[in-house]
């Protein structure tokens, strides 16, 4: 099939935390001349460097990364923001003679990307959101995380369980509408809004990516996890910022405010276990949309098949 050439190009790799799509982007890049558009919520931002699995100075070296270390820790950022700078690299690197490689795990920020996902902003009511909001802090946000993922799945997907503030604003669209707030953004894939897109999503063997996702986690605490949140907490980052709801830094920066868990090793279980779920939330969200090839790279052997599908994947959209 010939490429389509009034569409930009762009390879999506997609794919759960700890899956290797970093690598496999780096691999295409330095093969075709590709530069990365993260798509991650929390590499976005400046100086949470170790918990989000950042791309690394040998990494950064081997490629261009877009949309990594720019926005302040204590900054609030948008998936409309995302949407708008995302795109705008996308566009910068197809005219410079680039191919552009959007590479990442948040749902939402791919989905916006990949379609014409407009965001409306919905009815607001204060007394509903501050009745919310008490609740949440009797019962947690946990559970109120729970009830949003029994009134709408799809943006409980979206939205990690410690994120206090999206959880409260979805559940007071609902309560104010009666409908989902995912319902609220219209996704418009019409052909002239499309890139001319080649997708992918690594997914190794279930007990294979477990297995990661525990290494990964005592990995990052032996690089210094926790006196990186000490440090953001030094320097004004609270657990009510965006930043700190991500799985990890919302655990490590309640052991430092003494709050739970206080068992240092039991934080670190819980860690693990979150990352577990957040990885299978990932993996749920990526069934639902159409368009990708799923790869299941195990073996050293399967994995260089996985990059070699990719490859003529990418050779076959930039003609």
């Amino acid at each position: 099939m010939s490429a389509n050439k009034s569409l930009i190009p762009l390879l999506v790799i997609a794919g759960p935390t700890a899956s290797g799509k970093t690598e496999a982007a780096l691999r295409v890049a330095e093969v075709l001349g590709g530069e990365i558009v993260s798509a991650d919520s929390m590499q976005i931002y400046r100086d949470l460097d170790v918990g989000t699995a950042k791309p690394t100075d040998d990494e950064r070296a081997r490629a261009p990364f877009h949309l990594v270390d720019f926005v302040d820790p204590r900054a609030e950022y948008s998936v409309v923001e995302f949407q708008r700078d995302a795109r705008e690299a996308i566009r910068d690197i197809h005219a410079r003679g680039r191919l552009p490689i959007l590479s990442g795990g948040t749902g939402l920020y791919l989905r916006a990307v990949l379609g014409n996902l407009d965001f409306p902003p919905g009815p607001e009511d204060k007394q509903v959101r501050d009745e919310l909001a008490d609740e949440s802090e009797r019962v947690g946000p946990q559970i109120m995380h729970e009830r949003l993922a029994q009134i709408d799945p799809e943006a409980a997907a979206s939205i990690l369980p410690g994120d206090t503030r999206r959880i409260i604003r979805a559940l007071e669209v609902h309560r104010l509408t009666g409908r989902p707030i995912s319902e609220l953004a219209s996704v418009d894939r019409s052909p002239e809004l499309q890139y001319n897109a080649a997708q992918y999503v690594l997914a190794a063997p279930r007990q294979m990516l477990l297995r990661r996702i525990d290494s990964r986690v005592d990995a990052m605490m032996a690089a210094g996890w926790l006196g990186e949140v000490k440090t953001l907490r030094d320097c004004g980052v609270t657990a009510e910022h965006q930043c700190m709801q991500a799985i990890g830094y919302r655990h490590l920066m309640a052991h430092l405010d003494g709050r739970e868990p206080g068992d240092f090793d039991e934080m670190v279980g819980l860690i693990k276990r979150d990352t577990r779920r957040y990885a299978k939330r990932q993996l749920t969200w990526l069934r639902a949309d159409e368009g990708f090839v799923w790869l299941a790279p195990g073996s050293d052997s399967q994995r260089a098949a996985a990059l070699a599908i990719m490859l003529a994947g990418a050779r076959r959209i930039t003609g």
